[in-house]
């Protein structure tokens, strides 16, 4: 077997025991994530999700990922808004085409995490999507269309996750 691509992708190997039963990143760091859907009453979701962006923003240790994809005449859109602790928001803007809504969106969750783990004293990561059925596929180890960009999310998260117990995603 030409193994070469392996040395490039070496998350896709299948002999790569992050792969293993046992081994995945639901198997490991269950308990450093969570999710919090949207409830019926929408004056309780927004009071929650106001409570938690005020929590989070005052916190040195946290950082808040807003992000949000759409496509309008076969361009995605994709927009992500990442606030640290006393740091101005930073704002990362991606257009492609060719993509799905799905793709796009685990795209630009995607790049909020990576934006946010870059900052070592950031402990808890929130993330604020309209797309949370989405974010639960990059904890999905089952095969999927969009398994590609759930590996590398979870790879990211793998790491930030083994840098300390204390360490969290809340979507």
């Amino acid at each position: 077997m030409d193994d070469k691509c392996n040395k490039f992708f070496p998350s896709f190997s299948f002999f790569n025991d992050k792969f293993n039963s046992g081994k995945h990143i639901v198997d490991i760091f269950s308990d450093h994530y969570s999710f919090h859907p949207h409830t019926l009453n929408i004056k309780k979701h927004m009071k929650n999700l106001e409570e938690t962006t005020i929590r989070a923003s005052s916190d040195p240790f946290s950082s808040i990922v807003v992000s949000d994809a759409n496509i309008k005449n076969q361009v995605a859109t994709s927009i992500s808004h990442i606030h640290f602790f006393n740091k101005p928001i930073v704002k990362t803007l991606h257009k492609a085409t060719n993509v799905t809504t799905t793709e796009a969106e685990l795209f630009t969750i995607r790049c909020g995490i990576n934006q946010a783990v870059t900052d070592l004293s950031v402990k808890h990561i929130v993330v604020i999507t309209n797309s949370l059925h989405i974010a639960r596929k990059i904890f999905d180890s089952s095969t999927h269309l969009y398994q590609i960009h759930s590996a590398a999310i979870s790879s990211e998260l793998r790491e930030f996750f083994s840098k300390g117990f204390l360490n969290c995603i809340k979507f």
